[in-house]
């Protein structure tokens, strides 16, 4: 793809993220696309692009724009890919510049399940969704909610490779490390590997400390060309490659789930798009609703072997000064989360080298993941702060 019609992210909005009550997710959506223009130095005006993710209760649409009073848009879509939507937003955006539908796209993530009163568990419980047919048999053999479907996968994981729940406790620590630098996580006590390992479990085998947060608020980028991104307020996080896969799996005996997730063919296709090798990737921002999430991922990518994941994470390669700075923001598990938007947000800041105490020294590289439904669907993008010129 040519200077000319390759994409950059040239602003990021974030509003108050965590238990922020009282608002709609609509409400939550305007104030982050409005700053995210106001951060590319660009009007609402400007914009001529909107990609909406609504969330898990779908409270936001195509009718956003008429609540940002946008007029004569020229792409306008809803895309619903759960925690792999922002990294697609973003494919999809860089495509649309390239092909000339938009000059200036904002992609737009917003959503409040946390009620006041209401513990966390609940926002993602499915509780009063009906399940019929095939879709009701997971329900019926207990498998009732998100941490239930993960521990299947974690434990398989454990089965076959030996992985242990302390390995999978250092992932936590880490997170919880970076966190404790980024004045806009939720979570910035530090923790020790006794504390995940005294935490209450929530599906064996995963414990509290094993999940992730639970956020009210939106965050948005806007993406245009990288020619265009170079004359406007922010340095530019240059979009250079990327990919999705959509594993499909099935629930029957010989089915890789929980062994083999959407990483190992997104990531590959992203780097080749990039044409960069895994060598050079300097940070690792991975979607993290769950540990065993960052490890699968990583393993996936190729940061390790297979089945080497936990000695990797124990080994202090993700954590601060470690050779793998990963989720330097704190992640979800620390820092908020907003599905997708977690680990794009901190990578557009690590790329611009405006993270502050976190920042990583070398931010050539910045590799992202998304992840949705129970290893559904998987995005990866490849960013930088420097123009693609390979």
């Amino acid at each position: 793809m040519t200077m000319e019609r390759a994409a950059a992210i040239a602003g990021l909005g974030m509003t108050e993220l965590g238990k922020v009550y009282g608002r709609t997710p609509a409400e939550f959506a305007l104030e982050a696309v409005s700053r995210a223009a106001a951060d590319a130095g660009l009007a609402l005006g400007d914009i001529d692009g909107l990609l909406v993710n609504p969330g898990v209760g779908n409270d936001i649409d195509l009718r956003l724009q008429s609540t940002l009073q946008m007029r004569d848009l020229r792409l306008l879509s809803t895309l619903q890919g759960f925690g792999s939507s922002a990294g697609q937003m973003v494919q999809y955006a860089a495509l649309a510049i390239g092909a000339g539908m938009a000059d200036v796209v904002a992609c737009v993530y917003a959503d409040a399940p946390l009620k006041q009163g209401a513990g966390a568990g609940s926002a993602y419980s499915g509780a009063g969704r009906a399940l019929r047919g095939l879709d009701a048999l997971p329900a019926a053999a207990g498998l009732k909610s998100a941490p239930a479907r993960y521990a299947v996968a974690a434990r398989r994981h454990m089965e076959k490779y030996g992985t242990t729940s302390e390995q999978l406790g250092a992932i936590a620590v880490a997170a919880r490390q970076w966190a404790a630098m980024n004045p806009l996580a939720q979570m910035r006590d530090p923790i020790t590997l006794e504390d995940h390992q005294n935490s209450r479990l929530i599906a064996d085998p995963l414990r509290l400390l094993d999940c992730c947060l639970v956020s009210n608020g939106a965050i948005a980028v806007i993406v245009t060309g990288a020619e265009r991104a170079a004359g406007l307020a922010q340095p530019p996080v240059h979009v250079w490659g990327w990919g999705q896969a959509h594993p499909g799996y099935a629930n029957h005996r010989g089915s890789d789930f929980g062994l083999v997730s959407g990483a190992a063919r997104s990531g590959p296709d992203a780097l080749k798009m990039a044409g960069v090798g895994l060598d050079e990737i300097d940070i690792r921002e991975i979607y993290d609703c769950f540990t065993y999430t960052t490890l699968i991922t990583l393993e996936d990518y190729g940061f390790c072997a297979k089945g080497e994941g936990g000695e990797f994470a124990a080994s202090g390669a993700l954590a601060p000064g470690g050779s793998h700075p990963t989720n330097t923001g704190g992640g979800e598990l620390s820092s908020y989360y907003m599905w997708g938007m977690t680990p794009l947000s901190e990578a557009v800041i690590q790329a611009r080298g405006q993270a502050g105490e976190r920042q990583v020294a070398k931010h050539d590289l910045v590799m992202v993941s998304g992840n949705g439904g129970v290893l559904d669907f998987h995005s990866t993008l490849i960013l930088s702060p420097h123009p693609k010129t390979r």
